[in-house]
């Protein structure tokens, strides 16, 4: 039943990575931290090593000598991920500007209360 939740959250950070142009940090990490119980370490490793190829080849290196990063988690939300940016981006081009601009301001607020007040 993991696995479905993993490609589940790799589609919905997908989607709003499209839709928002927002990374893996802003929507993978939390949902880690709050839904997966990682620690913040292993939230990092393992979406660093969802995005290895070019982008965190090296931080991801590092997290998972240090091992903090969940292979199998990673490949799944990839995978779901790899979908989801394109119905996310498929969305957002059909959409005003100053419409996305502030669906993306007030996800990232979202956010950053949810990161600040905890569990």
């Amino acid at each position: 039943m993991q696995i479905i939740y993993l490609l589940l959250l790799g589609v919905v950070a997908g989607v709003l990575s499209g839709f928002l142009g927002i990374g893996g940090g802003v929507v993978i990490i939390p949902a880690l931290i709050y839904i997966f119980d990682l620690t913040q370490h292993q939230a990092q490793g393992t979406t660093l090593a969802l995005m290895v190829p070019p982008i965190g080849l090296l931080a991801a290196m590092s997290y998972y000598r240090a091992g903090n990063v969940k292979i199998s988690m990673a490949a799944f939300i990839c995978a779901g991920f790899f979908i989801g940016a394109l119905i996310g981006a498929e969305y957002a081009n059909k959409i005003p500007d100053m419409v996305l601009r502030k669906t993306f301001g007030v996800f990232i607020l979202f956010i950053a209360v949810k990161l600040i007040i905890g569990k």
